[in-house]
């Protein structure tokens, strides 16, 4: 019974950790600038397929690494050692969300070589020229606060908070590395379900109807 025990224990935290590494990942929200899409304490599951066998879409909810001074440097407090191996060991093989340290979660605006812009507060936000009508912003918020005008770089996307005037994303980080854009190669996968609380579990579903005019290309 002992090995039996050990090899059924073994061989879970083995699919669990090939999971993680390749089809899964849980995340925690710790912010407000994806109301109302997702909230704070929200806990989220991400598809690692995408990018990868499966395509980014505009719409799509991303998870990514900070691609440079995006968060700021605020220390976590320590949960105590035994409390701090028991949380790494159960991140690492997945049973627990990883927060947001090192990673945002922002919808995708724009693809490579999109044209992106906003003539100012109360405008639309334009993908290749196109008005796009956004059903996901936070109730009562402005497409942009700000106006921009950019050409997404190649292996670059662009992207926006659900909640615009509480969101440090693209368009506040311009003048950093990747010029506000995000490299692909930093974006950990696609959130496709939130599962935590339980009175908020629901599929993460892409407005594909919101981009649907818009061209591949300017």
């Amino acid at each position: 019974m002992l090995r039996e025990t050990v090899i059924i224990l073994v061989s879970a935290i083995v699919l669990s950790l090939l999971v993680k590494t390749f089809l899964v990942q849980a995340f925690f929200i710790p912010s407000q600038s994806m109301h109302d899409t997702l909230i704070e304490r929200d806990r989220i599951l991400v598809s690692k397929l995408t990018p990868g066998p499966l395509d980014l879409r505009r719409g799509d909810i991303v998870v990514f690494k900070d691609p440079g001074g995006w968060l700021p440097a605020v220390a976590a407090p320590e949960p105590g050692a035994v409390q701090g191996a028991v949380n790494s060991a159960l991140t690492y093989i997945g049973l627990y969300p990883a927060d947001a340290n090192e990673h945002l979660v922002k919808r995708l605006i724009g693809l490579p070589g999109d044209h992106v812009a906003c003539a100012g507060a109360g405008e639309p936000i334009t993908v290749n020229g196109v008005p796009v009508e956004e059903p996901y912003l936070a109730n009562g918020v402005l497409p942009s606060d700000m106006a921009f005008d950019i050409t997404v770089p190649d292996n670059s996307i662009w992207v926006m908070g659900d909640n615009r005037s509480h969101s440090s994303d693209s368009r506040y980080n311009q003048g950093k590395p990747g010029g506000g854009s995000v490299p692909i190669d930093n974006v950990v996968g696609m959130a496709f379900v939130t599962v935590w609380p339980i009175e908020r579990i629901e599929l993460l579903r892409n407005p594909t109807s919101t981009f649907a005019d818009v061209p591949v290309r300017p």
